[in-house]
């Protein structure tokens, strides 16, 4: 039996950063993971991540993955893959199943970091093929570049619903509608606002019914549903659609902890390890790190994955208290910072209807997708000046500040506080460099200049999509909602290796309608 200083079960971003962690201080440890590529979820996150500097803030997601992989080379942590743990035991032993053989191990440390399995819903035909979960999609899409139909339906309004839906949008598919049971969007909302500027429709407090076809999904059927949860008569809706998608939330995978003997409980969370707040168990040497021990982004991940690779240094006596509590003590700092804002553990479930700034809340972005005219004014982000200027229509406390250290004349102005919405600075020239929309990980950053030749003006959006528009071409520009205000012309289609892929694409609209028109498409919409 082969003994390591420490053990990780599970390769993804907790797992890799408490081995990193671990070797930086002189522990061996081995890494275990089921899969055959390391790097967990991290390499089908197309998207830049939110945060600052230190939480990798608008950094995409598998480019996180590389940098993770890359570091653990560096530091020769060593990587077993397609090795399923199927035992873990007190005496901190576990049993891997590695092809058709089964190997014992012994750990002075486990580190349980196996992350967290998608839930699934009933209905009828839910079983049906084209029924999917959001993260197989995903998978389809940014790891082995399939769509995984050509028009589907999304059941679920949290971050990985919205983040799926627009991504099945980059590839070329048609996405519906988005159908959540709860009354309001349950994910960032610039996030939906994203999705609802392409043209695509929120249907809250609304619920799958049944997905039709005989053999495959053809269809699906969605209702209404009362304070009762259920259905209303007469509410019913139809649509043609051949994949629905699933994105109602995650489950903690902690079986292996709960077989071990760990104590458990039932949280907001899920069903997880008692855990301190450096991630020990109950059980001394056995640790938990990242999804396994409460649903939270992936930056939360990394960040409590390698805490726990410092505490672990120092149970097995390789750090002293005095270095490891100097080691930890930012990496709690930025982890805190994270859990701040309206979308903080404490608020689950709850509705804020007041910012920080005690500015309303946009309801309409809540319940339908899009900040209302009559509610976009309201926002420090949102300013009328003379000349190109930005527009920040970010309009809730979310822990991100990549805008203000992109702009180099300090135009924009979040502060020391992660989660202030960010305001425009009045005595300031704005270049039109563009850093400040590439760089938001929302695409929540407009520049707009409001008459740039007579009776019209220009507006600057991020654009991800393909294939790019041509200067001169053509189009329909639609609202915050996906509808068409008005026609546009396009003026300048910018890239740059520094706006890492968000292309930003500048229109030309009559001036009345700069403040109105956030999108560009070739496309008529149907009535």
């Amino acid at each position: 039996m082969k003994r390591y200083d420490l053990i990780v079960i599970g390769a993804g971003p907790a797992g890799l950063s408490a081995a990193i962690e671990g070797a930086k201080n002189g522990l061996h440890p081995i890494v275990f993971d089921e899969n055959a590529k390391p790097g967990g979820q991290l390499f089908k996150q197309i998207h830049k991540f939110f945060g600052s500097k230190e939480h990798k803030a608008k950094v995409r997601g598998f480019k996180i993955g590389e940098e993770l992989l890359e570091e653990a080379k560096k530091y020769g942590v060593k990587v077993v893959l397609n090795a399923t743990v199927i035992g873990l035991y007190e005496e901190k032993e576990i049993t891997v199943r590695v092809g058709d053989k089964v190997k014992h191990f012994k750990g002075d440390s486990i580190l349980v970091a196996t992350g967290a399995s998608e839930n699934m819903v009933t209905f009828k035909g839910w079983t049906k093929p084209g029924v999917i979960g959001a993260g197989a999609a995903q998978t389809m899409m940014n790891l082995h570049h399939i769509q995984p139909g050509k028009k589907i339906l999304m059941l679920g309004t949290g971050n990985v619903g919205l983040v799926v839906s627009y991504q099945l949008l980059q590839a070329g598919c048609e996405v519906v509608a988005l159908v959540d049971a709860a009354p309001r969007i349950g994910g960032y909302g610039v996030h939906a606002a994203k999705v609802s500027r392409c043209g695509v429709p929120f249907y809250l407090s609304h619920t799958i019914i049944e997905a039709e076809g005989k053999e495959e999904v053809t269809g699906v059927t969605i209702g209404e549903v009362g304070p009762d949860w259920k259905v209303k008569p007469g509410s019913e809706k139809h649509f043609d659609v051949d994949t629905i998608c699933l994105a109602v939330g995650l489950s903690p995978m902690s079986q292996l902890l709960k077989q071990t003997g760990c104590e458990m409980e039932d949280t907001k969370g899920g069903y997880v390890p008692v855990c301190d707040e450096k991630g020990a168990t109950s059980i001394p040497g056995i640790y938990a790190a990242g999804d396994v021990s409460g649903i939270e982004e992936a930056s939360s991940a990394m960040i409590g994955g390698r805490i726990a690779g410092i505490v672990i240094s120092n149970y097995l006596g390789y750090l002293e208290d005095e270095t490891m509590n100097q080691q930890i003590e930012d990496l709690e700092k930025a982890l805190n910072s994270l859990r701040k804002g309206m979308f903080a553990p404490e608020n689950r479930g709850k509705l804020v209807t007041k910012t920080e700034e005690d500015l309303d809340v946009s309801m309409n972005l809540l319940e339908k997708g899009f900040v209302a005219e009559d509610e976009i004014e309201r926002y420090p982000g949102v300013k009328h000046m003379v000349g190109v200027h930005p527009v920040m229509e970010c309009t809730q406390n979310i822990p991100c500040n990549p805008c203000q250290d992109a702009c180099p004349k300090g135009c924009i102005s979040i502060g020391e506080n992660i989660t202030s919405l960010p305001v425009v600075k009045m005595d300031t020239t704005c270049i039109g460099c563009g850093m400040c929309v590439a760089s938001c990980s929302g695409q929540a950053i407009f520049l707009v200049n409001q008459e740039d030749k007579p009776g019209f003006g220009t507006v600057t959006l991020p654009y991800e999509f393909y294939p790019l528009p041509e200067k001169g071409q053509k189009g329909i520009a639609l609202g915050r909602n996906g509808e068409k205000v008005c026609e546009a012309e396009v003026v300048e289609v910018r890239t740059s290796k520094a706006f890492d892929h968000t292309s930003l694409l500048t229109m030309r609209v009559p001036k009345e309608m700069t403040g109105k028109a956030r999108f560009f498409t070739t496309e008529e919409k149907e009535a």
